[in-house]
Parts: structure tokens; sequence; C-alpha cells
């Protein structure tokens, strides 16, 4: 089947977390209109800066690896008037369409087939979130043509075959929320992430939501060791700093976690209540990386038994400590421990409270991370 837009085409829409993969992820169709055999011509979309540098990188394929050359050659904006012919996701509905054009060379030694290393590319926002891509397939038998093209070919299929040292131009289509703009695009694959800056790198602020590092705001955490409810407090990020798993060599790590990278991520906390509060507040800390994916926090099981109150981590990163309470108008500072993949680093923090405030349920706070 060969890949179309437009009138008589079925859209398979990929909800990517990340480049190369995700923790979580999924598919949902979308189908056209009506069947056609004229094609309109393709709108103009707007060029944006992108860095091209040409780097080395691994595309696997059925847990077969090949070696690659590649980088974004263009990365154009367009309208969400674009994608008018094709029946979207209602929550897909609005956002705009972004046409990214990546030239890959077959660096290694036999031919690739059926390569789709387009697939492993995404587009970022400032805060980490990634793109959605879309795939449009021909589903119609009667159909001779698209009734509508895309931008840079973004309505075409790869190709077949790539020889030994040749190169391939394709085009991915991903879609942005309306009003924002991307901040980097990112290559996965087991190897690792590659990324490239769109323009200077720093995107939007998401209409002020995206705070600056090291920026206090207020929150309110639950105290779950008493019945006073929630306590109103005062959340600092001090540090973004990468580690190294020499640091973790005192825990077991599976085979997948030894080929990543820790990030220490600390959060000042002032308890600006009345109330003692019970600090477990690392339990609220989340991490968006640059290329898309969600890093929670890692969970170390401490078999030691100690009953110090160093707290719990490494000497690195320590988070939760037994055996205390913040006192109000008192500060802690906590810790955590998040994996990275290779090449990959953190775009946003953020701290989610417990409880309400002033009878809502309060909402999570982010930072830049760099």
């Amino acid at each position: 089947m060969s890949r179309i837009a437009g009138v008589g085409a079925l859209a398979l829409v990929v909800t990517a977390c990340g480049a190369g993969g995700s923790d979580s992820g999924g598919s949902s169709g979308a189908t056209g209109k009506n069947s056609g055999t004229k094609t309109s011509k393709a709108a103009e979309a707007t060029a944006l800066p992108v860095e091209s540098t040409v780097r080395k990188a691994t595309w696997t394929d059925r847990s077969t690896a090949h070696q690659l050359k590649l980088a974004p050659e263009r990365l154009a904006r367009g309208t969400a008037a674009d994608l008018e012919h094709v029946q979207l996701d209602d929550d897909m509905k609005g956002m705009v369409p972004y046409y990214l054009t990546v030239a890959y060379t077959n660096t290694g030694s036999a031919p690739l087939t059926q390569p789709a290393p387009e697939a492993n590319f995404t587009v970022t926002l400032a805060d980490g979130t990634p793109g959605r891509a879309i795939s449009l397939w021909n589903t119609n038998p009667l159909a001779t043509a698209s009734s509508s093209a895309l931008p840079d070919d973004c309505d075409k299929a790869g190709p077949a075959s790539v020889a030994a040292g040749d190169t391939a131009k394709v085009c991915r289509l991903v879609l942005l929320p309306k009003g924002h703009k991307p901040a980097t695009v990112a290559y996965a694959d087991d190897s690792g992430t590659l990324l490239w800056k769109v323009g200077d790198g720093k995107g939007d602020d998401d209409a002020g939501r995206l705070l600056a590092e090291g920026t206090t705001a207020d929150s309110v955490y639950e105290n779950i060791s008493t019945k006073s409810g929630a306590v109103p407090i005062r959340v600092t990020p001090k540090s973004v700093r990468t580690g190294s798993l020499d640091d973790l060599s005192g825990y077991e790590l599976s085979a997948a976690q030894k080929n990543l990278v820790p990030w220490y991520v600390t959060f000042e906390y002032r308890n600006a209540g009345k109330e003692k509060l019970l600090p477990t507040m690392d339990d609220g800390v989340g991490l968006r990386s640059a290329g898309g994916r969600d890093i929670q926090p890692l969970a170390l099981l401490d078999l030691s038994f100690s009953d110090t109150a160093e707290g719990e981590g490494i000497d690195q990163c320590r988070g939760s400590v037994p055996h205390t309470r913040l006192e109000p108008d008192s500060t802690l500072s906590l810790c955590t421990i998040h994996l990275l993949p290779k090449g990959d680093r953190p775009a946003m923090v953020s701290f989610q409270g417990e409880g309400e405030s002033e009878g809502k349920a309060v909402k999570s706070l982010m930072w830049r991370a760099s």
C-alpha cells in the first residue's frame, strides 16, 4: 500500500511519547470523507530554522541494528487546513502539522529492506511534550490519486530499499498543539537518543505555565501522618545534574537500566503551614526529557534495614528522610533519581502536590530543567 493524504485516505495515528519508543502509547484510526482522483496543489509551509548536523546512529529492525548517518534537513509548519479531508480523532482536531524532512545514509555493508528510521524521529516542545506522528495509508483500491497533497512530500512512502552507501530522504508528519513553538527534533533507538535544536532550542513557556528554573512556587501536600489535611508548602527546584551508574553500584539494576544514565533532581520544600509535615514530597516529582519521555523517579529498595536519618537513596542523591517531620517555616531538600537514555537530557521537571487548595485539586507545577 502507498501512503496518501486527503480524500479516500485512512489515517493510522501513532500517539508517540518519544522518538523511537515510549513508556506508553497507542494507536487510533481516522478515515477520509470521499474518494477522488484529482490532486490539489500543496499549501506553502513555513520553514523553521533547525540544526542539521549529520550524526552516526543505529536503526534497529527485528532486533538487528543497522548503521546509519542521519540528520533533519528541513522542518516546516503547516496549518490545520492541510488535513481538512482527513478525519482525525477529536483530541487531534485543530492541532498544527509539522513536516520534518530527514536524510539518512546506509553506512552498513548490506542493503536496508523496508527501512523506516523516520519513525524514530519526533518533534518536542520546550517541556518535552512529544508531537503526535501520523501516517496516511491508501485503503481505497478504486482511488488512483490523492485528492490533496501535503507539503514536502509528506503524503508519500519512503523507499522500499536503500543500498549500502546510498542516501534516502523521507518526510515525517507530526502534530503539535496550536500556539506552541517546537524546541527539539529527537531521534531515538536502542543505542540512545540524538537531539537537534529548533531555532534557539528554547521553544515557548506555555503561556507562563512552564516556569524558569529556580523559581519558587506555591503548592500543598497532604499530611498523611495526621488528620490535619493539606499543608501549604513552597517548592523550589535547586539542581538537575547528571550522575554515574557507579553511584548505583550498591543496587541490582536490570540489563536495560545498565544502559541508561542517572540524573539527580533536587527540590527544596518549605513548610508554609502551621502543622508538622511528613516529608515524602519526592513522591510527587516527575521529569520529561527533550526526547519526549516521561521519566518517573527510580525506586531503590534498601535491604540494609538501617535506622539512620540520612534519607533514602544514595549519598549523591538522598530522598525521603525516615522518622522526621518538617516543622513549620522550616526547609528540607530531597533528591530523586531518574534514568534517561544515553544522549537524552531533562527538559522539564515537575511537582505534583496532594490534596486541595481553596477547594480545588492542586495543579502540577512545571519548570525548565536547563
